[in-house]
């Protein structure tokens, strides 16, 4: 008995959480390309997220300047920066590239 109640305590919590239509999230993992080592991190945010907030979040966590980063898709197409991320997903997949703009061209 002592057993299953744990078991039973996780799974309470898991099933309202997926049964919410507001906490969808997206899974994107973006490279930072200027590193021959090609580091990347691996996001999970809200649909609804603003993607201008997980630029600026990557980048700082790459050490770049959100400022002067652009994001583009492994075809590398650029990505619009004004738009939420799940629309970025839908479009581009969950496989991104994070690229400092003093070495784009």
């Amino acid at each position: 008995d002592r057993h299953l109640r744990p078991h039973v305590s996780l799974w309470a919590p898991v099933s309202k959480l997926s049964m919410s239509a507001d906490c969808a999230k997206v899974t994107i993992k973006i490279t930072l390309t200027s590193d021959p080592k090609l580091p990347f991190k691996v996001f999970k945010v809200p649909e609804t997220a603003p993607f201008t907030a997980l630029i600026k979040y990557a980048a700082e966590e790459f050490k770049q300047n959100a400022a002067t980063s652009a994001v583009i898709s492994n075809d590398g197409v650029g990505i619009n920066p004004a738009q939420t991320a799940g629309e970025v997903f839908l479009k581009y997949g969950g496989d991104l590239r994070l690229i400092p703009r003093d070495r784009v061209g």
